[in-house]
């Protein structure tokens, strides 16, 4: 579990809480906040949807996951 400080930090600059986004996305706010946490992995669909509103490529919440295919 790596935590997401940097959705966090790009949240902010938004001038958003967790329950904003949250309600935003149409999630419940501990969903948003697992993904935070690093906890959970937004679907697909809630990674663009969350990349469109702060600006940000979707593939950056799948990183951890190629680079921990890929050196297997």
């Amino acid at each position: 579990m790596k935590q997401r400080k940097w959705l966090k930090e790009i949240r902010e600059t938004k001038n958003m809480t967790q329950s904003n986004f949250a309600e935003l996305l149409n999630v419940p706010v501990t969903t948003y906040a697992s993904w935070e946490q690093g906890v959970r992995t937004p679907s697909v669909d809630k990674a663009k949807e969350v990349a469109e509103i702060l600006n940000i490529k979707w593939t950056i919440f799948f990183d951890h996951q190629v680079l921990e295919t890929s050196s297997k």
